[in-house]
């Protein structure tokens, strides 16, 4: 009776070893195919393939809440610079048609004959660093007149002349990134040469031969830009201060002839020294996201002269203008754009209103 329990008892022990055996050994080949057929459950008891789906929606998210490639305003300068190692040619072209002067009293009188301007800027980007960004703009500049109302030393009613204009190179840093609430805002430092024609003035050309302004100008401020969809913000707050330069100009004095009759005396070339005025800039721009592809544009800008923070007291009269410019613009892809506008003065002193259609064209490399 004892064995029998003996042997009872043995059975059931190999039995036991032998169920937990073929358990173990079902679920290691079993294990393979179930990871394959059922999704695994993280700590929180949510299937994965919702949390993947959960992250691609927040960065389909991020990209609609993105500000969107656009062309930029043409004269108002952008605030973001470009990345570092990207290298973008902006040509524009513009033929400018004056329409009147504008005098000291703000008000419009007539031009004096017919003048116009053909302009074509060439602007050359580098990302030097990140955040920063340098470029340099090229000017070219062809002036005519007809039917001059008041003519040359010769008789001279029209004249023609065209060459480089005053270059200029801009370092911009980006301080402030865009946020949820915050704008971008970008520091600016910019040189102005005289490369332009000043001096030596050919009367007979009628200031056609005017091309630069003859002093180096030294320039510092802030760019901003907001987008707010559908429309992207822009303005600009700059304060340039202008170096003193001689110019050369002619005069005549009156003289007696031989029957005692005053005329007109030879011409004679007298030096001046120039102090020309310190001006503030102020531009704002808006972009309206039309398509993906159309953009409208509509830019304010102006100018405003003041005195002199350093040196000698200023010496030329001091001068405004006031501009708007409405455009389109076209964006082929994200290197690619073409702008159009016209650009209308509307109000100043001391200066001249001009009609000017202005076309440019971006790529970047």
């Amino acid at each position: 009776m004892s064995s029998v329990r003996l042997w009872l008892v043995l059975a059931l022990c190999v039995g036991l070893l032998l169920s937990s055996g073929w358990v173990q050994l079902a679920s290691a080949a079993g294990g393979e195919e179930k990871s394959v057929s059922t999704p695994q459950v993280k700590e929180e008891g949510k299937p994965e393939g919702k949390d993947e789906a959960k992250e691609e929606g927040k960065t389909e998210e991020k990209k609609e809440d993105e500000c969107p490639a656009t062309f930029g305003p043409i004269i108002t300068d952008t605030a973001v610079p470009i990345e570092k190692g990207k290298f973008a040619v902006q040509p524009t072209f513009g033929l400018g048609f004056v329409t009147n002067n504008l005098t000291q009293s703000w008000r419009r009188v007539s031009a004096g004959g017919n003048f116009k301007t053909f302009g074509m800027d060439w602007k050359f980007t580098y990302g030097l660093i990140k955040n920063m960004e340098i470029f340099v703009v090229v000017p070219f500049a062809n002036n005519w007149a007809n039917s001059v109302n008041e003519p040359g030393p010769n008789g001279e009613r029209s004249a023609s002349f065209g060459g480089l204009g005053d270059v200029n190179l801009t370092m911009k840093y980006q301080l402030l990134e865009e946020g949820p609430k915050n704008p971008t805002v970008t520091a600016l430092f910019a040189t102005g040469y005289p490369t332009g024609h000043f001096r030596s003035l050919n009367p007979g050309r009628l200031d056609t031969d005017i091309l630069g302004g003859g002093a180096y100008a030294f320039t510092t401020g802030l760019n901003t830009s907001k987008c707010l969809k559908p429309f992207i913000l822009y303005a600009n707050l700059w304060y340039t201060m202008q170096t003193a330069y001689t110019s050369m100009e002619s005069h005549t004095h009156m003289t007696l002839n031989e029957n005692g009759e005053m005329v007109e005396g030879p011409a004679e070339s007298i030096n001046l020294r120039n102090y020309p005025r310190d001006f503030v800039t102020v531009n704002l721009a808006a972009e309206y996201l039309i398509t993906d592809k159309w953009i409208a544009l509509l830019e304010l800008t102006s100018y405003w002269d003041g005195g002199r923070l350093f040196g000698h007291q200023a010496n030329l009269p001091p001068g405004a203008l006031v501009s708007v410019n409405p455009g389109i613009e076209y964006m082929v892809s994200d290197k690619l754009g073409f702008a159009m506008s016209v650009n209308f003065d509307l109000c100043g002193k001391n200066a001249s209103t001009a009609i000017t259609p202005l076309v440019s064209c971006m790529y970047q490399f």
